[in-house]
């Protein structure tokens, strides 16, 4: 079975819901979407959060090797994504040659703050690890103790492999940046990335792409009612 890792954080809660919905309305095989909730993390996840910090899950996605059990293959996303093809099409792009498969995207973002006034950080290799293919078996250097104590850009950077080789790439379809990568048809995007702030926000609410967004919670929310007889 397929294993998608989400990052939760209970101010995004609704997004993870749909983003879960997304993924399993599209999926043509059984797909586990779990989500990496710090509360059920207690013991293996000890860091304190750092000011920078603009969700829960900014450290914790590097454990997913690590609850795969170093095996098989696992895709980490941000929650505040939403999936618009089969889930299964990103898996069937694995290659053993390579520890983690990203979008390498540069991305160099203008804006100093993003939502809930959190602080918008500038970095090489930014927004890569915002939807990860691991190849859990050659990611051993994630041990919970690394994850712990590593610097942020020792995480985000993979500056954890040997070298920069054993990253490959994913089509960018696959992490598509709302707000910074050019519009186009909802047909020849795999996945949205809200990463400026989703339309579940205020002040994001009249954002790109986010009558896709209200249309996707509406079919989750959908319930058909029996009539009486």
């Amino acid at each position: 079975m397929n294993r998608v890792f989400v990052g939760f954080d209970p101010n995004e809660t609704v997004a993870f819901h749909v983003l879960n919905h997304s993924i399993q309305a599209r999926a043509s095989a059984p797909v586990a979407v779990i989500p990496i909730m710090l509360s059920q993390l207690h013991g293996v996840f000890k860091r304190e959060r750092n000011p920078l910090q603009s969700t829960e899950f900014s450290f914790s996605r590097f454990l997913v090797p690590y609850m795969s059990g170093y095996e098989g293959w696992s895709v980490f996303m941000d929650c505040d994504m939403l999936v618009l093809d089969d889930i299964c099409k990103l898996f069937e792009l694995k290659d053993d040659r390579y520890a983690v498969q990203v979008i390498k995207h540069d991305h160099r973002p203008q804006e100093d703050v993003k939502f809930l006034g959190a602080a918008q950080t500038k970095y090489e290799k930014k927004n890569w690890s915002s939807v990860i293919l691991f190849n859990n078996a050659k990611c051993k250097a994630l041990t919970p103790d690394y994850v712990n104590t590593a610097t942020g850009l020792e995480l985000h950077q993979f500056k954890w492999l040997e070298s920069d080789d054993q990253i490959g790439e994913l089509p960018g379809g696959w992490n598509h940046l709302v707000g910074y990568d050019p519009l186009l048809p909802v047909e020849q995007i795999q996945n949205l990335h809200y990463t400026e702030g989703g339309p579940y926000f205020d002040d994001y609410i009249d954002t790109d792409y986010a009558d896709v967004w209200f249309k996707e919670k509406d079919a989750m929310l959908k319930a058909s009612q029996r009539k009486a007889s």
